[in-house]
């Protein structure tokens, strides 16, 4: 019989709705899993295992009294050390706010606190989700990055200490790791969750992100948090969709297979295990045509990386000021790059952008999802970087919601993703999409720790 602790989101909560699990149970299940695997792996900025406790024994009276109020009732996660929480410290990964503790809870963290989900702890991020490495290891190989800079919160989901945890994306901050450690990571259309409260990076593109370990998990958790928020100046007005009835029956998808750059900037092995995936998909019905795109992909990292350093120096210019000895080395190089840009060259990254959005829209008027590679290959061997974000960043930098699943193990062992993309607010379609994909692949993958 499965512990406890290896149960995803959906099933967790399914084994409490139907009474053969209790909150309790689960919690104590995963904080035995934190205290065997952490002090190898390192997950964890900080633990609450009182606190966790206290909320899961809440849970478990809640719903025995009234039944599950949402599908996070009485369920585990992590969140990222850059949202916010009410008298836990909240660091950013940095030396500057080693001892920060916010009075508030961040948006993202109210809305599952209020829908019952039990907190176990900030899980580690880069330092001020920039570039400079988490202390966290890969549970696939630890002598591979485990990926950033949602980096706790990826390997927390795939060794199966919680059954889903926050991360955020600005460049390819949640799909990377979640590629890199064999789950399922999303970010949805900018502004569909409120991100009052998350420490930011660069405000043009942060985005709210979940990693967990089934596409199904993934609709849950959208279910809960998607909505409008006044507070948030860059939060969307915009319907919100049934999510997890999008995913109840999913019909064989329209894909469109960008190979080109993709393929180019590729390892072989990615190219081959993607090409291998679109044909299976093919086989089972999907509709597969390859479409370009007509994007300089590469030219377009370079205006994101342009607008990103910008926004990230003006944020940090007043702190860095007297604390530029206690930052990392790559986020200082970011902000010390923000600083040199001219007006007009971000003006020009942004007109970029804006053709990307529209080249982007158009190409998705006759297919459902765009798919191409996560990363450019598996995590690699090389502690003091967290790999490749430039797979990812098309879909930040325009802001079109993006998923990645897994498709299997590279020859060393790793885990390789596929992503999808679609257009704005269509999380449906592109949900619908990728559960069909994932049910169709039967991929999923589970670390040797």
């Amino acid at each position: 019989m499965a512990q406890p602790y290896e149960l995803s989101l959906t099933q967790a909560a399914e084994a409490i709705r139907s009474k053969k699990l209790s909150p309790v149970e689960l919690t104590e299940s995963c904080l035995a899993r934190i205290e065997e695997l952490d002090p190898k792996l390192v997950a964890w900025a900080t633990r609450t295992p009182e606190l966790a406790l206290e909320s899961a024994r809440q849970a478990e009276q809640e719903i025995v009294a009234s039944g599950p109020k949402s599908p996070l009732h009485g369920i585990p996660y992590g969140a990222k050390d850059i949202f916010d929480t009410a008298g836990i410290r909240t660091a950013a990964g940095s030396k500057i706010w080693a001892d920060r503790v916010p009075e508030q809870d961040s948006a993202p963290v109210a809305i599952v606190k209020r829908a019952g989900a039990v907190l176990m702890g900030k899980a580690h991020t880069t330092e001020f989700a920039a570039g400079d490495p988490a202390p966290s290891k890969n549970p696939w190989n630890v002598e591979h990055t485990a990926g950033g800079s949602s980096t706790g919160s990826g390997v927390a989901v795939a060794s199966r200490m919680v059954p889903w945890a926050f991360g955020s994306q600005t460049v390819g901050s949640v799909l990377r790791p979640a590629a890199y450690n064999g789950v399922v990571g999303f970010k949805p259309t900018f502004g569909r969750i409120s991100r009052l409260g998350v420490i930011p990076h660069a405000q043009s593109f942060d985005h709210v992100g979940v990693l967990a370990r089934s596409v199904a998990d993934t609709a849950a958790l959208l279910s809960v948090l998607a909505g409008y928020d006044p507070a948030d100046p860059d939060c969307v007005l915009a319907p919100v969709d049934d999510y997890l009835s999008a995913i109840r029956d999913p019909k064989a998808p329209r894909i469109g297979l960008i190979r080109g750059w993709f393929f180019e900037e590729s390892d072989a092995e990615t190219r081959l295990m993607t090409e291998e995936v679109t044909q299976k998909l093919a086989r089972a019905g999907a509709t597969v045509e390859e479409v370009d795109l007509g994007i300089d992909f590469g030219y377009g990292y370079e205006c994101h990386r342009t607008m990103q350093q910008t926004e990230i120096g003006h944020f940090h210019a007043p702190m860095f000021k007297d604390h530029e000895d206690q930052y990392g080395p790559k986020v200082a190089d970011y902000i010390r790059k923000g600083f040199e840009y001219k007006a007009t060259d971000y003006v020009t990254a942004m007109n970029y952008r804006r053709e990307m959005q529209e080249r982007s829209r158009a190409s998705l008027a006759n297919v459902d999802v765009l798919l191409m590679p996560t990363a450019s290959g598996p995590a690699p061997r090389d502690l003091t970087q967290t790999g490749d974000t430039r797979f990812q960043s098309p879909w930040s930098f325009t802001g079109f919601p993006s998923i990645t699943i897994p498709i299997g193990l590279a020859g060393n062992g790793l885990p390789l993703g596929a992503q999808f993309a679609c257009g704005p607010f269509h999380e449906a379609r592109l949900l619908a999409a990728a559960h069909w994909a994932e049910q169709t692949l039967g991929v999923e993958l589970t670390p040797p720790v």
